[in-house]
């Protein structure tokens, strides 16, 4: 791949992928749950492993799917007995299946994303059928490393309904010793059928700290006023790296300037902001944009339902912002309504390829009448 070329469907903008991430930060419990069912003897053939985005569901993903191919069975006994069941998903970073997986080589393991169209040369916006029919010419070789072969569908949610079917057939008749990991964002969103065939692992936001170590894991240069990025990424890892790519503490920074302006608004910082958002090749900042309207919205709606600002800041000056636009239920009300509207002439405003400037304007203005009551 060279440099210019965008990562991989499966890997986050400016991380290493999770192939490539050697350790996992603050989900100890679903580690250990795996564990336990290893240990057990029966190991469940369909994993389900949800939560929110950037937590780490990819990394364990590919630390189970590293240490099922590298470990013996828990039932299995050596020369002198069973051995002692493990207690880490840790595999030593010079076995041949670490290499293989390093290397994308390994023949016991499969991952389905989303695909390159052949007519058009562009990623797909879904994983399609034939993505999932690819499982077949696999679970048809002959299987290495005691007959294991791993699964890893990244994510579930993006398979439009030809493929979660064609899926669904292969949780129901699984082939012997192969587990499907299935990482989803949103489960309600998938067959009501596959998430019956799956055992649930839930993966939790991470705490400031498990945020800061897998940041430095992931090379990251951490921003001096750290307790903004992570009340803005909710414990996120995924989360933050994209902001701290972006510009993203800068830009909420310049927003809630913005929204400090209002109901007068200083028009000046309306269109600054309205033209970063047009310049060219500047798509993924609009984006994390329209994504960090919806957070001050967000923030705004549950100031006034609670009576306080949420904690930490994510910016300078947050909470008496906050305070002041939305002191009450009311308000609160009024902030949740325009979220929705905002939300819903954004996602419109996409699809018609409307001018960014045009549509970050038009937020701002909606905003502003809010603001005015």
């Amino acid at each position: 791949m060279s440099d210019n070329a965008p990562p991989p469907p499966d890997q986050v903008p400016g991380a290493p992928h999770p192939r490539q991430t050697p350790r996992l930060f603050g989900q100890d419990e679903a580690e250990q749950a795996f564990l336990s069912a290893f240990a057990s003897g029966r190991l469940h053939h369909g994993w389900l492993l949800t939560g929110p985005r950037g937590v780490g569901k990819a990394t364990l993903a590919w630390r189970i799917a590293r240490f099922l191919l590298a470990t013996p069975d828990a039932a299995e006994d050596g020369l002198f007995g069973a051995p002692p069941p493990p207690d880490t998903l840790d595999v030593e970073p010079d076995h041949p299946v670490a290499h293989r997986l390093l290397a994308g080589s390994d023949p016991g393991l499969a991952t389905i994303t989303r695909s390159v169209n052949e007519k058009t040369g562009r990623m797909r916006d879904e994983i399609v059928v034939d993505d999932v029919r690819t499982l077949n010419r696999f679970f048809g070789l002959s299987a290495a490393d005691g007959g294991r072969r791993v699964v890893i569908v990244d994510c579930a949610d993006e398979m439009n309904v030809s493929a979660a079917n064609a899926l669904l057939k292969m949780l129901e008749e699984p082939p012997a010793r192969t587990t499907l990991l299935l990482i989803s964002h949103r489960p309600s969103g998938l067959l009501p059928t596959i998430r019956s065939r799956c055992r649930t692992l839930r993966l939790a936001p991470l705490s400031p700290g498990d945020m800061r170590a897998a940041l430095e894991q992931a090379g990251a240069e951490l921003p001096g006023n750290a307790e903004h990025l992570a009340a803005l990424a909710a414990g996120s890892v995924g989360a933050a790296l994209r902001l701290t790519a972006l510009g993203g503490l800068e830009i909420y920074g310049e927003l809630m300037a913005l929204l400090a302006s209002l109901p007068r608004l200083d028009r000046p910082r309306a269109l600054a902001l309205a033209e970063a958002a047009a310049q060219r090749g500047g798509s993924d900042r609009f984006e994390l944009l329209l994504d960090l309207i919806d957070i001050a919205l967000s923030r705004l709606a549950r100031t006034g339902a609670t009576g306080a600002a949420p904690a930490p800041e994510a910016a300078r000056g947050e909470a008496e912002t906050l305070a002041r636009l939305s002191p009450d239920a009311y308000r609160a009300r009024a902030w949740a309504d325009a979220a929705a509207e905002i939300t819903a002439r954004s996602r419109h405003g996409r699809a018609v390829n409307l001018d960014p400037a045009a549509l970050v304007l038009d937020t701002v203005f909606r905003m502003q009448q809010t603001a005015a009551g």
